[in-house]
This record gives C-alpha cells, sequence and structure tokens, in this order.
C-alpha cells in the first residue's frame, strides 16, 4: 500500500481483517479475556461474549486460542448461519471427525458422545466456540444444552463459549432457553473504546509494523477519529487507513484535527446515496428511423462546497491514474463501437425479411464477443 512505504512500515496496520497478532488490551477486552479465563477454569457450562459489529469479537477469541495449551483442550469452532439442529450437530460431527452421512439424529448424538468420550480418554477436553450466535434457532440452541449434559465421571466433556451480536442477549431472554440461561457462568459484552485508548490503540498497531514516531496524531485528530468511529476498533481502523493515505499524498507527518475532518468528509461522501441516473442515447444509421433519447428527470444536489473526495482526487493526478482512465475509456469506446455493430446488423435483417448468412452471424457473435 501507499502509505507503507511512505511512512517507512512493514505492513498494514489497520488492515480491516481480524489479526490476533494486533491483539490491544483495552479495558472491555481484558474483561472479557477474564470471564473467557474463568469458564476455562471451571470447565463447564456456557460462557457468553456479545458486542457490535466491530467490536473485535473474532479478534478476542483469536487471541484466546493463541494463548490456550492444544495439548489440553480440543477446540471445534462453528460459524453459524441460520444452521438448524440437525445440521448443527451434523457440523459437530465433523469437528470430532466423524461422517455423520445417512445417520439419524440419535445415531449423530451417540456418535458425538462417543467421540467426546474419544477425546476425553486422550487427557483433552472439548471446547466448543460458536460465533454469530445471534443467527441460531432456538431450537439449534436446544441443541447445544443438550450437547453439554454429556458426562464422564460426573465432569462435563464439552464446554461452549457463544460469540454473537447485541440481539442474542435479547434471545437469551426467551423462556424456552430457561435451562439454557442456568447453564452461562459467565457473560460478558464488548464495550466500545474510551477516547482515552484510541492514541495508545494506533501507536500498538503501527508499532507491530515498525513505526518509528511518524506519523503523529494531535489530540484533536484523536477526539475527531473517536467521534466518527464511536470507539469500535474496525471503524477506527477503516479511518486511520484512510487518514494515512491522505497523509502520504499530502506528505503529512503529523495529522490534525482539520486532516481527519477532511478525510472523514472523504469516507461519507463514498457512502452517500445515488443521487442521478445517467442516459445515454444510441444512433441508429437511418435517419428516419433515429431513436430519440428517453428524458430522464435527474435528481441534482444542492450546491455544496467541493468535497474533500474530488480535492483528493485533483490532487493524485499522477502517471498510472491518468493510464488506467485512458485504459477505461479505450474499453467504453470499443464496447460503444461493439454495440452499434450488433443494433445495425439487427436492423438490417428487420429491413430485408432475410435470414442471416453465416458471415453475418460470425460478425455478430464476435462483435458480442
Amino acid at each position: 500500500m501507499m502509505y507503507d512505504d511512505h511512512y517507512g512500515l512493514s505492513g498494514r496496520p489497520f488492515q480491516l481483517t481480524p489479526d490476533p497478532d494486533f491483539w490491544f488490551d483495552t479495558a472491555t477486552h481484558r474483561k472479557a479475556m477474564a470471564y473467557l479465563g474463568y469458564g476455562l477454569s471451571q470447565g463447564e457450562g456456557f460462557v457468553v461474549i456479545t458486542g457490535e459489529p466491530g467490536t473485535g469479537k473474532t479478534t478476542l477469541m483469536g487471541h484466546l486460542l493463541a494463548e490456550i495449551d492444544r495439548e489440553r483442550l480440543n477446540v471445534l469452532k462453528l460459524v453459524s448461519t441460520q444452521i438448524a439442529a440437525d445440521d448443527l450437530l451434523r457440523m459437530v460431527c465433523a469437528g470430532l471427525d466423524i461422517d455423520s452421512v445417512g445417520m439419524s439424529k440419535a445415531e449423530m448424538l451417540s456418535a458425538i458422545e462417543r467421540g467426546l468420550h474419544t477425546v476425553a480418554r486422550s487427557g483433552r477436553r472439548t471446547l466448543l466456540i460458536v460465533d454469530e450466535a445471534q443467527a441460531l434457532p432456538i431450537d439449534s440452541l436446544e441443541e447445544l444444552r443438550m450437547l453439554s449434559n454429556f458426562q464422564a465421571g460426573g465432569y462435563p466433556l464439552l464446554q461452549i463459549f457463544l460469540m454473537g451480536q447485541p440481539e442474542f442477549r435479547q434471545t437469551l431472554g426467551d423462556q424456552r432457553l430457561e435451562q439454557l440461561r442456568q447453564r452461562v457462568i459467565a457473560m460478558h459484552h464488548l464495550a466500545p473504546m474510551d477516547t482515552d485508548e484510541v492514541e495508545p490503540y494506533l501507536i500498538h498497531r503501527l508499532s507491530c509494523v515498525g513505526w518509528r514516531g511518524k506519523p503523529r496524531f494531535t489530540n484533536d485528530a484523536i477526539t475527531g477519529m473517536h467521534r466518527w468511529s464511536n470507539g469500535i476498533p474496525r471503524r477506527l481502523n477503516q479511518l486511520a487507513s484512510r487518514v494515512m493515505l491522505f497523509g502520504a499524498i499530502e506528505r503529512i507527518d503529523t495529522f490534525s484535527g482539520h486532516d481527519v475532518a477532511a478525510v472523514i468528509a472523504d469516507l461519507d461522501s463514498d457512502t452517500a446515496p445515488l443521487r442521478s441516473i445517467p442516459t445515454r442515447a444510441f444512433e441508429e444509421r437511418f435517419p428516419e428511423r433515429e431513436a430519440k433519447p428517453v428524458a430522464v428527470e435527474a435528481l441534482r444536489p444542492a450546491p455544496a462546497p467541493e468535497p474533500a473526495s474530488e480535492r483528493l482526487e485533483r490532487r493524485i493526478g499522477d502517471a498510472a491514474l491518468n493510464r488506467r482512465i485512458g485504459e477505461l475509456e479505450q474499453q467504453l469506446q470499443q464496447q460503444d463501437a461493439a454495440l452499434r455493430r450488433v443494433l445495425t446488423l439487427l436492423v438490417d435483417w428487420v429491413e430485408t425479411g432475410a435470414t442471416p448468412s453465416s458471415p453475418d452471424i460470425a460478425s455478430l457473435h464476435g462483435t458480442a464477443a
């Protein structure tokens, strides 16, 4: 990426893909880790972690899995997408290397219990992690509760961590899940970062890729970034990445609140709704049958100051961008010429009433390609 070179970084510090290597110990994540650690020490029941999208649930779990002893814990991971109860059991079977093809529900349950016993005899416990748990139907959640009942010698064979968005707490309030709620031994909601956590967070991620003090962020820049992101790590990463791209283009080493505001305006314009519908009239070679332009009323935005996105695009203007624009214009011209050729052939066939010849068909195919 362009700003990597400008700031002398070895990688992307603000990528949107969760990466445990960039783990940052905010107050809320530290508390969540404490609850997860407590749950593992108990070795039974359910631990529930919820949070808004982008608050770091996946990163949290990745950090946990990097810390645990895989010699003592067998981990199964599921990502829920409206999984029906039977399908959920089949996914658990797959995690335990059980071939469930053709099995009934009762047979799958028996096979899962045997599989859990096999893992236990090897000296390990089994942990099932379900991500996006808010998408699970009630029946599937009840099936998980039934799985948590499997025991050997009075000790549970399976422990379950449920990760979900805030609405999952409402799901758990359903009266049909009373028995599952009684098995929840810890629950935590990941809160957004506070303002005073933003700067350490930025510095930490920059330091992971070789940051040496450039760039820096002023206090008003930090405040603006927190306000726009609402303290959500993913949104903060999105903004920070664009801020640094802007800085690389403008040769900025210390970002002010004004710089951040310019980038925020650019980001907000990216997500603005479509304001107009472009139209285009195609000409035919017969004047008497010339197509008339279709009148479409375009919605025009009210006059406004030049947005930061236009100012940024105007300043980029390097040779690579100009070359790309030229290539796109050439492609559009070629497509326009091809479409005119197709229309001409179609009109010829309609006017003459003749069956198209093989060369014409070949020409048409070549034009459409």
